[in-house]
């Protein structure tokens, strides 16, 4: 059980990677679009830390403090990416602002799944 466990933490790290990576991509780029591949981090992360956040045979008690707040941010940075889309479709392009906020509570989500004991 241990070793599927370990596989979805690997999932939910890749899905971390696509979204932050197609982001960073973009930032240095400099076309600060909203991409596909985004979205696609966004599920993949969103879905297997969902899965994680079971409690499925593992010692000690779950944060779900923790959890709620890393759920909380998921839904942010998906409501952000979607009226970032919408965005780019009516006007070409993307506010600074929104863009950046979603490289930044990325970034804060991540931190806190390392950090937060």
């Amino acid at each position: 059980m241990e070793t599927l466990r370990h596989i979805v933490v690997l999932i939910h790290l890749v899905g971390f990677a696509v979204l932050f990576g197609a982001w960073v991509v973009e930032a240095v780029g400099g076309k600060r679009q909203i991409t596909r591949l985004m979205n696609w981090g966004l599920a993949i992360a969103g879905l297997a830390g969902l899965i994680l956040a079971a409690p499925w045979g593992i010692e000690g008690e779950l944060n779900y403090i923790k959890i709620g707040v890393k759920l909380v941010i998921l839904v942010i940075i998906g409501a952000l990416l979607g009226i970032g889309a919408g965005r780019q479709r009516k006007t070409g392009s993307v506010p600074p602002a929104l863009f950046w906020s979603i490289g930044v509570l990325t970034l804060a989500n991540a931190a806190i799944a390392l950090l937060w004991r």
